[in-house]
């Protein structure tokens, strides 16, 4: 077992500038089905519920670790469940499961910061906050998924929400 990490840590942030409004950008990060279409780790399955709209909001998501090939638990539920909820600014939510109990304690996020031709996205994925329930297990789970997995979403979001646009100042001089 490796060192315990310090608390600096414990979250992994990228950033990508994209050529999309926060607006259009918020749109795809409030629907379920948004989550699984730009996810990069290949875990999120498929999602039923309806956009979020508020802190405390929830919906489901099915996952399946085979493409990460870490954990053996075949196919599994998890709530998604809003922690944080600023319209076309920041979204960040925790997962809960009734196998996982109690909760982990992990945190997934996105900041959206307006910037010249579109918008400037962090991405931050955060275990800071995790139950002492499972301060034993951390340095076996966590991360979950990997810096690449996050700077993978953040492509994958760009070209859903602005296919064949660049990054905003590409190509200028």
């Amino acid at each position: 077992m490796g060192l315990p990490l310090d608390m600096d840590e414990r979250q992994i942030c990228v950033q990508r500038a994209i050529c999309a409004s926060p607006g259009t950008i918020f749109e795809v990060l409030a629907s379920p089905a948004g989550h699984v279409s730009i996810d990069a780790s290949g875990m999120l399955m498929w999602a039923d519920g309806d956009p979020v709209s508020a802190v405390g909001d929830r919906f489901t998501v099915q996952m399946d670790r085979d493409s990460l090939q870490d954990f053996p638990l075949g196919e599994y539920e998890v709530e998604v469940v809003i922690t944080r909820f600023e319209v076309d600014r920041a979204i960040a939510w925790g997962i809960e499961s009734a196998n996982l109990q109690p909760p982990i304690g992990h945190v997934y996020g996105y900041d959206l910061e307006p910037i010249d031709g579109g918008t400037l996205v962090t991405s931050t994925y955060d275990w800071t906050e995790v139950h002492p329930d499972w301060e034993a297990a951390v340095d076996a789970i966590f991360p979950v998924i990997s810096e690449t997995n996050l700077r993978a979403t953040l492509g994958i979001l760009a070209r859903t929400v602005a296919p064949g646009l660049g990054r905003p100042g590409a190509g200028e001089d």
